[in-house]
C-alpha cells in the first residue's frame, strides 16, 4: 500500500511548503499530495482560496497578486511556493499527486509538467492530476490525455466507481469515511486504483489494509509507514 504525504508531512511541517515537502522525501514516501491555484501568471501551492489559515496573511488569493503573495510567512518562515519550485525539490525523487483547486490552471499545468520531464528527473508516469472537479479532469483528458488523473469523491455513488472510468482515470480518490469493500471492488473490476483520504489513524490503516486500497493520503507519513510495515510482518 503505497503512502502519500498529504500536502507534504503536513503533521510535522507546515503543510504545502517546501520544508514539508522535503520532510515527506526524507522518510521515503511514495508520493507527495500538493493543492494549486493560480495567481497572475504563476501556479502556487496551496490549499485554500483563502490565506488567513495557512498564512500570517488574510484575504482571497484572487484578490492578491503574486509579489503581495509572497510576503506573507506560511509556516517556520516559508514562503507559499510555486510549482516549479516544489519539482525542482522533488526532482524525481517521489512521485507527485496535483490536486487542482481552481479552474484557470490547465494549460499552465500541462506546460509546466511537459518541462519538468523535459528538464528534470521526472517522467510522466510519476505525476497524478487530481481534482473533485470532474468537469475540469475532462477537460484535461479530452485535451491532454497522456496525463494521469485521479477523480476525487467525498460521496460513495451508487454507481461505485464507474464515473471514474468514464472519465478514463488512472484511479479514484475516495474519504476513508466512505470508502468500503463493494467500493474497492467496483473500482478494481474497472481498473482503477483506489486512494484513500486523509488517513492518520493506525486502525484506520489496518481496515484499509484489510479492504486491499491501493494507497493512503496522510499527514503523518513516517507513523504510517511504520504501521504498514509492521503489517507485513
Amino acid at each position: 500500500m503505497k503512502v502519500i504525504a498529504h500536502r507534504g508531512a503536513s503533521g510535522y511541517e507546515p503543510e504545502n511548503t517546501l520544508l514539508a515537502i522535503e520532510a515527506a522525501i526524507v522518510m521515503e514516501v511514495d508520493a507527495v499530495e500538493i493543492d494549486l491555484h493560480r495567481v497572475e501568471d504563476q501556479l502556487v501551492v496551496i490549499h485554500d482560496r483563502w490565506i488567513d489559515k495557512t498564512t500570517d496573511g488574510k484575504g482571497r488569493l484572487k484578490d492578491l497578486t503574486f509579489a503581495e503573495l509572497r510576503r506573507f510567512d506560511a509556516g517556520k518562515g516559508q514562503k507559499v511556493p510555486t510549482l516549479w519550485e516544489v519539482l525542482k525539490l522533488i526532482n524525481g525523487r517521489c512521485a507527485v499527486n496535483i490536486e487542482l483547486k481552481a479552474d484557470d490552471t490547465l494549460a499552465l499545468l500541462v506546460s509546466t509538467l511537459t518541462q519538468a520531464c523535459a528538464e528534470l528527473n521526472f517522467d510522466s508516469t510519476q505525476f497524478v492530476i487530481s481534482s473533485f472537479n470532474h468537469h475540469l479532469l475532462k477537460n484535461l483528458k479530452q485535451h491532454a490525455g497522456e496525463w494521469r488523473i485521479g477523480a476525487l469523491t467525498g460521496s460513495r455513488p451508487l454507481d461505485y466507481a464507474e464515473f471514474a472510468e468514464r472519465l478514463g482515470a488512472y484511479s479514484v480518490h475516495i474519504d476513508v469515511d466512505i470508502v468500503d469493500k463493494y467500493f474497492v471492488d467496483d473500482a478494481h473490476a474497472r481498473g482503477l486504483k483506489v486512494y484513500v483520504y486523509t488517513v492518520d489513524k493506525e486502525e484506520d490503516i489496518d481496515d484499509l489494509i484489510a479492504l486491499n486500497v491501493d494507497g493512503i493520503f496522510t499527514n503523518y507519513p513516517t507513523r504510517s509507514l511504520v504501521k504498514i510495515a509492521h503489517s507485513k510482518l
